[in-house]
């Protein structure tokens, strides 16, 4: 589970990272175009996708400390 849940909280943390500096670049940064899928598609989060993949990278970090503190299984 604590595997799981780090690998999981990385790649989230990536997906989120990538996203803004794409927003940031106004789409220069290509890399990961998975972002704009996520942001995109989801009709309340079409105006705020810098917004939305800050979040996304805090939720990633947030998940790679939570898996510090569960047990190894």
């Amino acid at each position: 589970m604590k595997k799981i849940l780090e690998t999981t909280g990385f790649l989230i943390t990536v997906f989120g990272v990538c996203g803004v500096i794409r927003e940031l670049t106004d789409d220069w940064f290509r890399f990961m175009g998975i972002t704009r899928h996520l942001t995109d598609h989801i009709w309340f989060l079409e105006d705020r996708a810098l917004f939305a993949n800050i979040v996304f990278a805090v939720l990633g970090l947030v998940l790679m400390i939570v898996s510090d503190r569960v047990r190894k299984s």
